[in-house]
């Protein structure tokens, strides 16, 4: 009667509940309606709602269940849960930063992408707008109100996704959940009980986290990570960054805007090493006219924090004499690495790799313990939000029955300085690794109409397809909104597109989209 109840069931019959305290020492007797108890248990309201602690049966450490728990409510966790909670099942989130969203939300792809939005902003009116015609006068920065215009849109983007959560039936568990069973999680919350819950299937969403380098310790004040360097409080006069990835250098664009010198220190040969050798040459040349002082095949062996700054010993990649290199601020910028410690993985004996990623059947997303499955970044693959979020939709859609699936050569990459950079599939370099047959097509957007217009004219579109059928085999982009061009490719390549198949549908004239065709 009492689990009727407990399920749903509008029973009249009045049900004898016994809470008990984690120390079995105590117990007490109370009496409620079985829909009572549950209406007030699931919303807080009603005549059934218990207000006493030991009657709250779910911080007593006594079971919930779930067909689905979801571990970490980052892109992947928040996307899966709601699209559980869509197919009908039973699910959870498991989340214990306080705010829903994960890294990418809170400090991330939008707090990131505010400044970008704002920094640019700044500098258009301090630069550009006098030769359209638009006379500012002294333009000046109000730091202060800029981090509050980013933490709005934080805000109001992480309470949306209670919103969902609620619109979906997806039941929020504030605290760190741990694996402790096939089909098990133990919950530890912020005022010390535990909540134990039971699923038949448990879901790894835990995210990423900085890769720390050795040597370089971040306190988040002058050497910082990436979530440091969204909350600066000041701007300053030398920024070095260490690292030539897309994170690193969208935040060296955010503070290169608003006044601060910026030097990009890189271990390999080129920045962003994943991206098309003649699209990173185009737009190696608009970040150094820009500012941008960029240094590759240099390594960083260590770093001391000064009164006025940071001292950075550096030397040659390959070896050689070390030098000496001051800065205001240093931001940390080597890379993600998966968030998977204090899980439980290797007590349930679930096999991660070498870089520390959960090892799953990448068509199912299950480990070895069928029950336990993981996505995002967690997993292989590239760490983006966007393919979390997919893996997270698939991965709830194959445990529903249906036929989930991420076809991973689809998948975009996006670089959000000014102009952006976008590319899908592969690179030059890969078709010649892979002894591919294929052909190009470039476009330079300084031809095109718009963006000459608009005084925008750096960047351009390249086309790789192959030789004989003229399939699509990828594309790469430098230019204003690059990001979003991007996304009719995307589709034409899900479809197996051919370069021909783009072009006759036509384009407007004469946005930068025509470039591609």
């Amino acid at each position: 009667g009492i689990w009727k109840g407990w399920r749903g069931t509008k029973a009249t019959y009045v049900v004898v509940v016994v809470a008990v305290r984690q120390t079995m020492a105590q117990a007490r007797v109370l009496s409620r309606t079985a829909s009572g108890i549950w209406k007030g248990w699931r919303t807080g309201t009603g005549s059934g709602r218990c207000t006493d602690l030991r009657c709250r049966w779910m911080s007593s450490g006594i079971p919930t269940e779930h067909d689905v728990v979801v571990v970490g409510a980052g892109p992947g966790g928040y996307v899966g849960a709601i699209k559980a909670g869509q197919l009908g099942l039973k699910v959870a989130c498991v989340e214990g930063r306080g705010a829903l969203g994960g890294t990418c939300l809170n400090v991330g792809c939008i707090p990131s992408k505010a400044l970008l939005n704002a920094s640019h902003k700044f500098e258009d009116a301090k630069k550009h707008f006098a030769s359209f015609g638009v006379v500012c006068g002294d333009v000046k920065l109000d730091l202060e109100a800029m981090m509050k215009k980013k933490e709005s849109a934080v805000s109001g983007l992480t309470k949306g996704i209670e919103g969902l959560f609620k619109k979906n039936k997806v039941d929020y568990v504030h605290g760190w959940g741990k694996i402790t069973g096939p089909n098990q999680v133990t919950v530890a919350k912020s005022d010390g009980t535990q909540e134990i819950m039971n699923a038949k299937n448990i879901v790894i969403a835990t995210g990423s986290e900085v890769t720390p380098l050795p040597g370089v310790e971040i306190d988040e004040e002058k050497i910082v990570s990436s979530t440091g360097a969204l909350s600066l409080k000041q701007v300053p006069k030398k920024l070095v960054i260490i690292g030539g990835g897309i994170i690193g250098l969208e935040m060296g664009s955010v503070w290169g805007r608003l006044g601060a010198e910026v030097q990009v220190l890189e271990y390999a040969k080129n920045i962003v090493p994943s991206m098309d050798g003649e699209t990173r040459k185009a737009m190696e040349r608009v970040l150094k006219k820009q500012g941008f002082k960029i240094k590759t095949q240099t390594k960083v062996t260590g770093a001391t924090v000064t009164p006025n700054g940071v001292k950075l010993t550096v030397e040659p990649a390959a070896g050689g004499a070390a030098e000496e290199m001051e800065a205001d601020v240093v931001l940390v910028a080597t890379g993600r690495r998966p968030n998977t410690a204090g899980l439980g993985l290797e007590e349930m004996g679930i096999e991660t790799d070498r870089a520390g990623r959960v090892v799953v059947d990448m068509a199912t997303f299950q480990t070895k313990i069928p029950s336990i499955r993981a996505i995002g970044d967690a997993i292989a693959g590239p760490m983006l939000a966007h393919k979390a979020e997919e893996d997270g939709v698939a991965c709830m859609e194959t445990i529903a029955g249906k036929n989930g699936h991420v076809n991973y050569g689809t998948v975009p990459s996006i670089m959000y300085t000014h102009p952006e950079v976008a590319w899908v599939g592969l690179t030059e370099e890969q078709c010649k690794e892979k002894g591919l047959e294929y052909k190009t097509g470039k476009f330079a957007m300084m031809a095109n109409s718009r963006a000459r217009t608009n005084d925008e004219p750096d960047g351009m579109v390249k086309f790789i397809s192959d030789k004989k059928t003229d399939k699509i085999l990828g594309v790469h982009m430098v230019g204003v909104n690059a990001g979003e061009l991007i996304a009719e490719v995307v589709f034409a390549m899900e479809y197996g597109a051919s370069t021909e198949d783009v072009a006759p549908p036509g384009h407007g004239h004469p946005p930068p989209s025509g470039g591609g065709e």
